[in-house]
């Protein structure tokens, strides 16, 4: 077992996603999340041989796992796709009956695991930050039973007594839509929503319960059996480091402004230079 100070939060958050996973299981990612990705491929290369990756580049089906990349980032799916399906198709059919696995990144989540991914303040028209849209998530979120949530930066700004718009449902009291999401991991630590309300139940090494408290705009629960994440092995950061994600993109979800900026310049190079 490593030392908690040998890895970084990046890698601990995909071994906790990684960790959630089950051999035979579909599990879905989005566009731009590449923890969700490194998190799946780490799955797939440890206990999980057997899984599905159903992607929504390209929206497709694959049995394989590829290290991640940008500037190559189709191919390394559609190059290794069973099937391809259009958007709409994908987002209103397949993911409805198929049901996998998904993690999502809300820009606001409440206590009851509702979350926005629409825009940050109430002038629609003008808010203070445009997200990145709802995709196919108010689609699933409603059928979805396997809805998992990911924070790389845990703030009172994501975690907020009330949402400005609603795209993902979480717990609701009429059970007939949807489930809610079973689990979340930010940079601070693990949680599940028992009773259908946000709950803490492993703090990452380092943090307290009280910085958790002072992040979160909302009074959240605490496990009476309350744990400690359990760190990466070494074998674990060998591969998210030199076979799964050697560039650091999933690095970029932590970062903003001019720091990811060079960041994507220096991944783009060193891309470049490696498909020579």
């Amino acid at each position: 077992m490593t030392t908690a100070d040998a890895c970084t939060i990046d890698e601990i958050m995909c071994v906790c996603i990684a960790r959630q996973v089950r051999d035979g299981e579909i599990v879905a990612q989005g566009l731009a999340t590449p923890i969700v990705a490194a998190g799946y491929l780490l799955a797939w290369h440890t206990h999980a041989p057997n899984l599905y990756f159903a992607s929504a580049i390209g929206q497709t089906l694959c049995r394989e796992g590829a290290p991640l990349g940008l500037t190559t980032i189709e191919s390394l799916w559609l190059d290794r796709a069973m099937n391809s399906f259009g958007f709409v198709q994908a987002a209103a059919d397949l993911l409805p009956r198929v049901r996998p696995k998904e993690f999502f990144r809300p820009g606001q989540v409440d206590a009851n695991g509702n979350f926005n991914n629409v825009a940050i303040g109430k002038d629609y028209h003008r808010p203070r930050l445009r997200l990145p849209g709802v995709g196919g998530i108010p689609d699933v979120t409603v059928v979805l039973g396997d809805i998992y949530l990911y924070v790389p930066r845990h703030s009172r700004v994501t975690f907020v007594r009330h949402l400005d718009y609603l795209s993902g449902l979480g717990h609701h009291p009429d059970r007939r839509w949807g489930r809610g999401p079973r689990y979340l991991v930010s940079d601070l630590g693990q949680f599940d929503y028992e009773g259908g309300r946000m709950r803490l139940t492993h703090l990452h090494p380092g943090v307290s319960v009280d910085r958790v408290r002072a992040k979160t705009g909302f009074e959240i629960g605490v496990a009476s059996d309350l744990k400690q994440t359990r760190p990466p092995t070494k074998r674990e950061l060998r591969l998210l480091r030199e076979a799964i994600d050697p560039l650091g993109i999933r690095k970029l979800e932590f970062m903003s402004g001019s720091a990811r900026r060079a960041a994507l310049r220096q991944i783009v190079a060193r891309e470049s230079a490696r498909s020579g």
